[in-house]
């Protein structure tokens, strides 16, 4: 039943990260329409994303600690609903300001997902992690897929109010099946030390364990590549509809036709990134990180090369961009991975929650300043500068970290095996011989 279940637990979290990644990229497609209305500059907008970024980053805590001190299927079913409230008032306003303000009450609820990190690590074992994750990861994209389909098969007809009342309705729906359908899973429960256990111990969260964890070196770094690692994102899911309509003279269905393109490439590069990770992982512990430096090594590289692809190139500038999605997106499933490698099963949603508000933070400026370079030079000079600069600092990172993340993962499966032993009593049979990471499920 358990083993059926977690499959259910991975679908619904993965419809919760599909809708609200729609609802929430949303606004990127809308843009032009936003602008015209409320009769504002593309900083002003940019302005926009940058309030509801920040409102995420200062929630990021919040809703840590409260995944790690309660139930996490009730919190996600809480965030979901929060989800459909706040995007309906964002569709009720009637100024600049209100707008303003509105949109950035929805980043309160976009800071629920370490939750369900934290929730599916409890279902699925360290070996699978990186594919779990990765797979979850797409959703992100087709998210924005979807926001897209609707902003421009819905947006001109219904207008982008109506169809911000479609997407928060389907927050409220998805609310409810969380709250009735998703169990729990015990804490620690998929880590192989717990595998022959009858009963997998309660863990609690406690302060000084979080503390720890980061202090530790690896964590240092991950926090520091984290501050750079979402201004690439952010930036082309913002900007980059605009920046084909405008400056590579796409219409508004060709510029859907190319950045549906990009996005399945997108996605699939998740799912190669957390595969490859997991693959070198279990011939070396720090083999999900050199999939992440080589990721953003090349994103950086082909990027750089689509970006001079000249306007009249349309099909060598689409594969180009289409290989640039499959390399940028294989950092996030690994880096995800990676944190629960080295944190404690009671504080993952914390160990997560403070790496996206370290994220968010840093990238929380990106809109705005993408929009700032582009009312002085171009969107393209913008998008280019942002991200190939943060790529190529955030692979010197993952280079540091390569270097001491596997005595971190020493450290917790060590961590792992005393508390299975103490729960399995005094001859510790139930992790006595076994290898630090065989019986992952």
């Amino acid at each position: 039943m358990k083993s059926r279940h977690r499959w259910f637990v991975l679908a619904v979290s993965y419809g919760f990260i599909l809708l609200h990644q729609a609802d929430k990229l949303l606004i990127g497609p809308l843009t032009t329409p936003i602008i015209e209305e409320f009769g504002i500059s593309q900083a002003q907008m940019g302005a926009v994303s940058t309030a509801a970024i920040l409102v995420s980053a200062l929630f990021y805590p919040v809703w840590g600690y409260l995944y790690d001190r309660y139930a996490r299927a009730r919190l996600l079913a809480a965030a979901s609903f929060l989800w459909g409230a706040t995007t309906t008032l964002n569709a009720l306003a009637r100024s600049y300001g209100v707008f303003l303000v509105t949109r950035g009450s929805t980043g309160i609820d976009d800071s629920a997902y370490p939750g369900i990190y934290s929730l599916l690590s409890d279902y699925f074992g360290p070996r699978l992690r990186g594919r779990i994750f990765g797979t979850l990861q797409t959703a992100m994209p087709f998210g924005y897929m979807g926001g897209l389909l609707l902003a421009t098969a819905l947006g001109g007809r219904l207008g982008w109010r109506n169809v911000f009342y479609l997407t928060g309705g389907l927050g409220i729906v998805l609310a409810v099946i969380i709250f009735f359908a998703v169990r729990e899973a015990p804490r620690g429960g998929a880590e192989p030390e717990m595998a022959g256990l009858d009963e997998v111990p309660t863990f609690r969260f406690e302060w000084p364990v979080v503390r720890r964890l980061l202090q530790s070196r690896s964590m240092g770094l991950i926090f520091l590549q984290g501050f750079f690692g979402l201004f690439p994102w952010n930036v082309l899911t913002y900007w980059f509809f605009r920046y084909l309509e405008t400056e590579r003279g796409y219409t508004s269905g060709e510029a859907t036709v190319t950045m549906m393109i990009a996005i399945v490439a997108l996605a699939s590069g998740y799912v190669v990134g957390g595969s490859v990770g997991d693959r070198l992982f279990r011939s070396r512990l720090n083999g999900r990180v050199l999939a992440a430096g080589g990721g953003v090594i090349a994103g950086a590289v082909l990027l750089t090369v689509a970006m001079n692809v000249p306007p009249a190139s349309r099909t060598l500038f689409v594969v180009a961009m289409a290989f640039t999605g499959v390399t940028m997106s294989m950092a996030a499933p690994n880096v995800s991975a990676t944190v629960q490698d080295i944190a404690e099963p009671e504080v993952r949603s914390s160990a997560l929650a403070m790496l996206s508000f370290v994220e968010n933070t840093g990238a929380a400026l990106a809109p705005w300043v993408a929009g700032l370079i582009a009312d002085r030079s171009s969107l393209r000079v913008a998008i280019l500068a942002i991200c190939v600069i943060t790529w190529v600092i955030c692979a010197a990172l993952f280079g540091a970290l390569a270097r001491v993340v596997p005595g971190d993962i020493r450290r917790l499966r060590e961590t792992m095996r005393a508390r299975a032993a103490a729960a399995s009593g005094p001859t510790g049979s139930a992790t006595e011989g076994r290898p630090a990471l065989t019986g992952a499920r």
